[in-house]
């Protein structure tokens, strides 16, 4: 997962995938803006923060940890990732560890959402 250590990244962290595609030149302070003006939260509240470029073949995930920013980079070797369509008046969609994993492997959020219903046993 991004290389993220599976203890650092719960169910209980919060997890934000930006849906508007980033200019991957920016860097902490470019992204933190991001964060604050666009998604409307505090990077320092111990969330994940996710971001593609335009291409949707790379990803950034920026983390706010005990000292300091942590920056990731994932270029993805083949194929794009999808980006999920947020609720109206938002550039994000909240997103668990188990989406996050789907999402980098390629699965579409969207069919994830919907399960499938067990059929009854007589």
């Amino acid at each position: 997962m991004i290389g993220l250590p599976d203890h650092k990244v719960s169910g209980g962290t919060p997890i934000y995938l930006c849906t508007d595609p980033v200019d991957f030149r920016k860097g902490f302070d470019g992204l933190t803006g991001i964060v604050t003006t666009s998604l409307g939260k505090s990077v320092t509240d111990g969330s994940l923060f996710l971001f593609v470029n335009r291409k949707r073949d790379r990803i950034k995930a920026l983390w706010w940890e005990t000292g300091g920013l942590t920056l990731w980079y994932r270029r993805l070797e083949q194929g794009t990732v999808e980006l999920p369509k947020p609720p109206i008046d938002q550039s994000h969609v909240a997103i668990d560890s188990v989406e996050l994993a789907m999402w980098i492997a390629g699965v579409s959020l969207k069919s994830a959402k919907t399960r499938r219903k067990r059929m009854k046993v007589a």
